[in-house]
């Protein structure tokens, strides 16, 4: 593991705690670590343990996240932190357990144990059990519990799957997370029930490859008879994907998509790039060519679709000519909504050997410049809906500087978390998870400003 971070000084493990009961859950990462945190908690919470903030809790988890160096960095430094607080508790007399698990812990489990000896115990990803079993001196398979929605209560995550068959040449994700594997459908319309009977109206379907869906169950894709079977959920509003892989993207979830009216008009399909080079060394499984044939196909299918993407720049095949080309495909297809990562050299990985040429400076240079292009094709887009009506969820209810009560709220183009805002105001009180009808009368790069019709 090459991350670096200073350490704090070397403190005795704590004893066993024979007694937990309070327990603090800190989530790193992604949307996919908030559903593993959700379910965990669920089964600490059957248990009988309660949550409250890290100082305060007899044990604190850190589910982290190991994806890039960025990422790995911050989980370094949220496990040195809870080292600190732990030992500065210690000193006042307090016991408290520390659990590291998750992804930087499934991936580098070994080395972590010889550098982080205050951390009591750590586990890989999704490994539940043992984590409550760390907990408990009486853990019990019948108190699995229900899962414990920590984001908004108005909209909710839904993985779909875990692990990912892909063989792209920069991820250490089927390092971490294994080869893919669904989950059966009927598990997932009755989360999906869960989640709509606990006052969810949005939920997000994600996966590290949502496209692959049901190959491993049936021997076929089967994501297009699942989002039927979602939609079919009564109650929910919005069901929305996110992470689908574009090589062998369904073409026939695109008529579920344009016929169902609670499916959001809206696809998240992260590319990577768009040189038919260094899409080869990633090993993507797809040219510029047939790229933008795909992309062609689900906007004539689905008219008005919203498309999110993201970009790698500074991959180590990658030429200034590579990357200008990459800025034309973004000024030509003009996505709705785009995201900008540096290329970060993952251990044991297919581009492992090909080093890491590009300096960071250029890295970052090239992300603010796709940035500053993907900015002005926004503000464009965004300017075009002044004056037109949009159906938008609450998700938040806030006070201007004059005590006037104002939202903040998403289109149906706009995932939670992610995305563009809407800041809306109302002559009538409004609460989040509200939908309301609203018309756009001002705009700016990534905020929509409206009042509610």
């Amino acid at each position: 593991m090459h991350t670096k971070t200073s350490k704090p000084r070397s403190a005795p493990k704590s004893a066993p705690q024979a007694d937990i009961q309070t327990v603090s859950v800190i989530t790193l990462g992604c949307s996919k670590n908030t559903t593993d945190s959700e379910i965990l908690m669920g089964m600490i919470q059957a248990h009988g343990m309660n949550f409250t903030t890290a100082r305060e809790a007899d044990a604190v988890i850190i589910n982290t996240c190991g994806f890039i160096d960025k990422a790995k960095e911050e989980s370094i430094e949220t496990i040195f932190e809870a080292i600190r607080q732990k030992e500065e508790l210690a000193g006042e007399g307090k016991t408290q357990k520390l659990i590291v698990a998750g992804c930087l812990s499934q991936r580098y489990g070994d080395d972590l144990k010889q550098e982080m000896p205050q951390v009591d115990h750590f586990f890989g990803e999704s490994d539940f059990e043992n984590v409550v079993k760390s907990l408990t001196p009486n853990f019990k398979y019948s108190l699995l519990g229900e899962r414990v929605i920590t984001t908004s209560p108005h909209y909710s995550y839904l993985k779909i799957s875990e692990g990912c068959d892909n063989p792209c040449s920069f991820c250490a994700i089927p390092l971490i997370r294994g080869g893919h594997r669904s989950r059966p459908a009927e598990k997932l319309v009755e989360e999906a029930n869960f989640l709509v009977s606990k006052g969810v109206k949005e939920i997000v379907l994600i996966a590290q490859d949502l496209t692959d869906y049901g190959r491993d169950l049936t021997g076929k894709r089967g994501l297009a008879d699942l989002l039927g079977n979602l939609s079919d959920v009564r109650g929910l509003e919005w069901l929305r994907l996110m992470y689908a892989f574009p090589s062998k993207f369904p073409r026939d979830i695109l008529p579920v998509i344009a016929e169902r009216e609670n499916i959001c008009k809206y696809l998240d399909m992260p590319l990577q790039h768009a040189s038919t080079n260094v899409l080869k060394s990633m090993r993507r499984g797809i040219t510029r060519k047939t790229t933008e044939g795909l992309l062609d196909e689900i906007r004539n299918a689905v008219p008005g679709i919203a498309l999110r993407t993201t970009f790698i720049v500074g991959y180590p095949s990658e030429t200034e000519a590579d990357f200008e080309e990459l800025c034309d495909f973004v000024r030509e297809q003009r996505f709705d909504r785009v995201g900008a990562f540096e290329y970060s050299q993952e251990d044991d990985t297919y581009s492992y050997i090909l080093g890491d040429p590009i300096p960071a400076e250029v890295k970052q240079e090239r992300a603010a410049r796709l940035m500053a292009i993907q900015r002005e094709i926004s503000l464009e887009k965004n300017e075009a809906k002044v004056g037109k009506r949009f159906k938008i969820l609450i998700d938040q209810t806030f006070t201007d500087e004059q005590g006037n009560l104002e939202y903040q709220g998403r289109s149906e183009s706009d995932a939670p978390e992610v995305d563009n805002e809407v800041f809306l105001k109302s002559t009538r009180p409004l609460q989040t998870g509200d939908m309301v009808l609203a018309e756009i009368y001002d705009a700016a790069e990534y905020d929509l400003f409206g009042e509610v019709v």
